[in-house]
Order: structure tokens, then sequence, then C-alpha cells
């Protein structure tokens, strides 16, 4: 791993820098509040290598009406002449086709579309019909909802549309209730997206997933951890005074130390005998998994038993306290042999609704061969 290095400033495509050894780096604060705001963001950043992206909100799309919605197109100067100062390459989100006309206009070819607009196809193929043709930069960041199709959907949608590069952005998930991140971080998800679309460039938005500062660096190792191609990181000169989103910007210097102590796995093992040792882990992984294959096999055998005797009986399928029981009981378990709660809930959930699928269906089809044989 290498651990830091400075990053190589660049405005080349980010198809042609994920395979380097350092991060592609969008950073900018979340909203272009004015002309000395981004001026200023703009000049720190680029004052240490690393950033190679200025970001800055024009439009924003708030929660709750009365909340600051950004300066609009009165902003795109100052991303422009803070492009031309320091060589960082301005982009911004953009929501409708008449945003799309303004960046265009302004001589930007580098934008987001943004969790909100992405779970409307609608409101994506908007965007794609007014970039049709258009050499431009644009990333795609994940719903809302986590739903990897409409996420690839998107992408489609643009990619067939715009000439420039088409990235995918993940900044997180919306979920009830309180957690520990503002949005859910679910890495299956852009690991699902990964493997169906191995082409497009990923990058991870540290600072939407975390939601505050303190949580910001072990997002981002994460994401490199994952082979992510790149950051979109938040950074203001004065987060206390941001107009939007001031609890998880970051000033320009802590970003920079962010950057400088992040590592970077390689992106293949050295040595013939690291090789093997891997190679060797991985038949073992195998073995385990065929293993799993064939106890998850005996136990929905064994949940079709239990169909017959619900049906036999006309018990209901679910019971509430049963599932409470298993609940409590294999978490002790696999707690007890160091597995997360979190991922003994994901796996026992699935686990369970096969359990009430494989009931349901063999009462049905018990209940089917007894009407043909009645009749």
């Amino acid at each position: 791993m290498v651990q830091g290095e400075h990053f190589p400033q660049s405005s080349a495509p980010l198809s042609t820098l994920r395979n380097g050894t350092r991060p592609v780096v969008i950073a900018g604060p979340c909203s272009a509040e004015s002309r000395d705001q981004v001026m200023d963001t703009a000049r720190l950043l680029h004052a240490q290598p690393g950033v190679s992206f200025l970001r800055a909100g024009l439009w924003k799309p708030r929660t709750r009406p009365n909340s600051f919605e950004g300066r609009g197109t009165e902003a795109l100067p100052w991303l422009m002449e803070a492009q031309r100062e320091t060589g960082l390459r301005a982009m911004t989100e953009v929501a409708t086709p008449e945003h799309v006309e303004a960046v265009l206009e302004a001589g930007l070819n580098a934008m987001w579309i943004g969790a909100r607009t992405t779970v409307s196809p609608f409101a994506v193929q908007a965007l794609a019909d007014a970039l049709k043709g258009v050499d431009a930069l644009v990333l795609v960041k994940n719903p809302m909802h986590g739903d990897v199709k409409l996420w690839m959907g998107a992408i489609e949608r643009l990619h067939s549309s715009v000439q420039g590069e088409v990235g995918a952005l993940h900044r997180g998930f919306s979920s009830y209730g309180s957690h520990e991140f503002r949005n859910a971080p679910m890495w299956e998800i852009p690991i699902a997206l990964r493997a169906e679309m191995p082409e497009v460039p990923l990058l991870c938005d540290p600072s939407h997933i975390a939601g505050r500062p303190d949580l910001i660096q072990d997002v981002a190792q994460r994401a490199m951890n994952l082979g992510m191609e790149g950051l979109m990181l938040e950074s203001h000169v004065d987060p206390s005074c941001a107009l939007s989103d001031a609890d998880q910007q970051i000033t320009p210097a802590q970003l920079h130390q962010l950057l400088a102590t992040l590592e970077v796995p390689t992106s293949g093992v050295e040595g013939s005998q690291d090789r093997d040792a891997l190679e060797g882990l991985r038949l073992q992984i195998d073995s385990v998994d065929e293993q799993l294959m064939r106890l998850l096999s005996r136990r929905m055998e064994l949940a079709k038993d239990i169909g017959v005797l619900k049906h036999k009986n006309r018990w209901s399928l679910l019971s509430v306290a049963r599932w409470r029981d298993i609940i409590a009981s294999r978490t002790t378990w696999g707690s007890e042999l160091g597995l997360s709660p979190e991922f003994l809930e994901k796996i026992l959930g699935s686990v369970h609704e096969e359990s009430i699928r494989v009931q349901g269906d063999e009462a049905n089809e018990r209940r089917a061969n007894k009407d043909q044989g009645d009749a």
C-alpha cells in the first residue's frame, strides 16, 4: 500500500486515472455561496497536490422549504473563474434540462446527477436528451433507496447519449430511524454495480455517507479498500458558516491531511508466493461456499416439510414468537463466533424470507394437487 504520497493533479478523464496508485479527488463546498468563498476554497484546495476537480452546488434541492437553495446561474462565473485560475476542473449538480443548458453555455463540461433525480427515469431521460452528443463528464449518484437496477438504468440512459465519460457516484442510501451514518453505506449495492458494470468508473462520496467529519476518513478508506476510483469530498473554508451541510464539511487543510494518510491498495498481488497463498485461500473459500449451499438446500427441504405440516393443520405460515427466538438465539451464536449483528440480521432475514416462500409454495402445490384429485 502507498501511504502519504502526493496525488497527481490532472484534468484527464477518469478512465485514464483509474489504474493509477492514487484516486481521483473531487472537492469543494456543498454550495457556491459567494465569489470569495468559491475562490478562497479553490485556491486552498489547489495549494497542495491531490485534488483534480472543484465541486460546488448551484441549485440545491432541499428537503424542506425556506432553506438555502443555492445561487443558481449567478454562481456559474465564479466556478469558471476558479477553474481558469487554479486549473481545477469545475463541476456542479444538474437536475433539469435548463440546468444543463446553463452550465454548457457557461463553458462547464463536468457535472453530476443527484440522488433525488436518479430515482426518476423520466427526469434522467430528460437530462440524457439535453446532453445528447455533448462531450462532457457526467457522474450519476445512486438513487436514495437501495435499488441497483434503477442506478444502472440511469447510467445506461446517460451513457447512450453523452459523448464523454459517465461514471457512478456512491453517496449512501436513505434509511428510516437513527443510524451512525447520515446515509447508510450499504456497500453491497456499489459492489453489485461494479460486478454488473465493471467498465464504469465508480467513485464514493464519503461526506454524504458520513454526515459528520469524524467518520469521513473511515468511509473514504473503506471505498479505497473496495477498489473505487475516486472520492468526492465536501470542503469549505469555514464549515461553521456554511449555508448548507455545515455538519459534514471539512476545511481544505483537513482534506489534505485526510488524503495524505489514506492508504490505497495496489490492484495486483506481488510475488509468486503471495499469488499461491491467495489462490490457496480462495480454494478454501470455494469449499466453504459449497458446504454453505448444501446446508442452505437442506434447510429449505426442512422448510418444505414444515409447510406440509402447517398446511395439513391450517396453521399460519408466520410464527412471530418462533422468528423472535431465531433472531435472538442465532445472533448470540453468531456473535460468539465473531460475526457482526448487522451481518447476521441481513443473513437471517433473507433465509427466513426464503423459508416462508418455500413453505407457501409447498402448501399451494399440495392444495392444487388436492383440487385436481377432487375433480
